[in-house]
Formats: C-alpha cells, structure tokens, sequence
C-alpha cells in the first residue's frame, strides 16, 4: 500500500522504515533537505497514485499549516491522517475543512517512542468507519504484533482525545516511580536502590515499560549524576488536567505530576519564600536569607 509521511523526525522517520519493512510503499517529505526524501510537498503528492493517503507527522504548533498546505495539493477521494500530539479540539474544525474538499481525515494518537520501529506503535484513531478500514493495512503494519495496541475511539477527536489521556496517565506513572526511588535513596534501609528497581521488572505489580527504562537509566548512571532534576511538560498533561476540570473530574495524581513538573524548573520558589517570609511574620521563626 502506497503513503505519504510527512515529517520525517523521531518518530516519523522510525515509522517509514516500519511501514517499509512491512512492504508497504512509503514516500516520505521533511522540512529537512538531509532527511527529505523529494524536494517538496507537490513531489510527495505527485509520487502518489490516486486516490491517495498522506500521513502528516509534525509538531502540534504547526500541523493545521501543514494538513492545509497538504489539502491544497490533494484531490476529492484523498485521505489525510494526523499522528501528531494535535489538541483533540482542532480535529473537528480541521475534518470540516477537509470534508468541504472531499477530502477524508483521521486523528491518531501515536505512543511507542524511539522502540517503535521494533516493538510497535500503539495506535488510537478517531474519525469515519470508512476511512479507519481503507487506512487499516497501514495501521496493521504500524502496531504491535498480537491482539492489542490498536482501538478505533470514536468519531474525529477521540484519537487525540485518549492519546491526551494517555499522556496524562505517563505523567502520573513516572512521577510515582521517581519519588519510590528518592524515597528508598534517602532510606537508611535500602543500601542498593538500582537492584531494588531492576527486581521490580519481574513478578511484581509495577512492572511496566516505563519501569524497564527507569532501570535502563541507572544502569548507565547508577546516581543519575549527569542530569538535573529539570523536567518539561510537552502541553498533554496541561490539556488532560484542563478537560478535567472542564468536567469536574479529580485527576489528583495527574495534576499533581504536572506541578512537580513545574517545581522542577524553579532555582528557588516564591511561594516558599512567601511561606518563610509569613513563618517568620507570624511566629518571629528562623529563616534562610540570601
């Protein structure tokens, strides 16, 4: 089956060479000249026999640019498919768009990272039946092998929408594994923590993925000394914690996670300066001045 992928980073490029490795023809458009390709969009559509199906892989910021500047170049039959980290809120408005055209549009939630090239890409889709089923052997090829990893969520959004969810769960899961583990480093008890997270990987009810890789990561650096303790919020664990309180649903470890996220990014907090400076205020109590 033919595709075109646009974006050709992390994630899209990995997924090229899996659709390829699968036998599926993939003709891939960067923004990059090293990576690319073709020369350009117009060459990616070109490369395509009708009626087409062009995959846009891009950051968030610039994918209702880059799904416009695709739909221009396209045909009525022809059928664009976002797998970016899109706000589930432009999915609508962006298929409206397309429809008009006659062009069909799927929203998809990727996870997987740089291992899905080996392991697979778990897959949530969100559109029309029809266009889910036409696209299924791409997605076929993409997921994991075996019964799971892929789920049709609903209508358009709803891929988006459970990849935002999903996101927002990983955000709470490494925040719980990295405070056991300041935990148990600050513990007089447990004198080897590293063995302590690598036996955890077996038989145990927090095995997980992200485990493995906390594991991996300390076997490179069994103190984490070469990092800081500096963390960024790519905007899904902002956009789960919004809708939650748009619905009045406690996400408390979710938005919890976020925070500590932010507190990471602080030299020194001005609310805890604030904290001191009323400590002291009230109760005349001892304070650390620069």
């Amino acid at each position: 089956m033919q595709l075109g992928l646009v974006g050709l980073g992390r994630m899209g490029g990995n997924m090229a060479a899996r659709l390829r490795a699968a036998g599926h023809q993939g003709v891939g458009f960067d923004r990059d000249p090293n990576v690319s390709e073709v020369a350009g969009l117009p060459e990616l559509v070109a490369a395509l026999t009708p009626p087409r199906i062009v995959w846009v892989m891009v950051p968030a910021q610039v994918t209702d640019a880059t799904v416009d500047e695709v739909a221009a170049l396209l045909a009525p039959g022809d059928l664009i498919i976002d797998g970016g980290n899109s706000h589930f809120s432009l999915d609508r408005p962006r298929a409206e768009r397309l429809n008009a055209r006659g062009i069909g549009y799927l929203d998809v939630g990727v996870s997987g990272g740089i291992w899905g090239r080996e392991a697979g890409y778990a897959l949530m889709v969100g559109g029309d039946a029809a266009h889910v089923a036409r696209a299924q052997p791409i997605f076929d090829a993409l997921k994991p092998a075996g019964e799971f990893g892929f789920v049709h969520a609903g209508p358009v959004g709803a891929g988006h929408y459970a990849k935002m969810v999903h996101n927002g769960i990983e955000y709470a899961l490494m925040q719980a594994y990295a405070e056991g583990y300041e935990l148990m480093r600050a513990s007089e008890y447990v004198t080897n923590v590293p063995a302590v997270i690598k036996s955890w990987r077996s038989g145990t009810v927090v095995r997980s993925w992200l485990l493995d890789l906390l594991d991996q990561a300390l076997d490179e650096d069994p103190e984490l000394a070469g990092l800081r303790g500096y963390a960024e919020d790519t905007g899904e664990g902002r956009w789960t914690v919004d809708e939650a309180v748009r619905l009045a649903v406690p996400v408390h470890a979710i938005a919890a996670a976020l925070f500590a996220r932010f507190t990471s990014r602080q030299d020194d907090s001005p609310a805890m300066k604030a904290v001191a400076a009323l400590r002291n205020q009230f109760g005349g109590h001892a304070v650390k001045r620069n």
